[in-house]
């Protein structure tokens, strides 16, 4: 998986990482082949995490207007 990020939708991700921990705790992979999940699904992991991450930082544009209680929309600034 070269470059994970736009390969790869989160959901997508999430399940991926679900079936490596399926593998790994059957017991049935070889040690060569579990170091390689366990490295893949360490990438994704982080990927999940740059992906929530991002998602929480364009969640936080939607404030609460102090005087009114409605909500608005700031621009979204990386």
């Amino acid at each position: 998986m070269s470059d994970m990020k736009t390969e790869l939708k989160f959901e997508a991700a999430l399940e991926r990482i679900e079936r490596i921990v399926q593998e790994l705790e059957s017991g049935e992979v070889a040690l060569d082949v579990m170091l390689e999940k366990y490295e893949e699904g360490a990438r994704l992991i982080k990927l999940c995490l740059d992906k929530l991450n991002e998602a929480e930082s364009k969640i936080k544009k939607l404030t609460e207007d102090q005087g009114t209680g409605n909500f608005k929309i700031e621009p979204f600034e990386e």
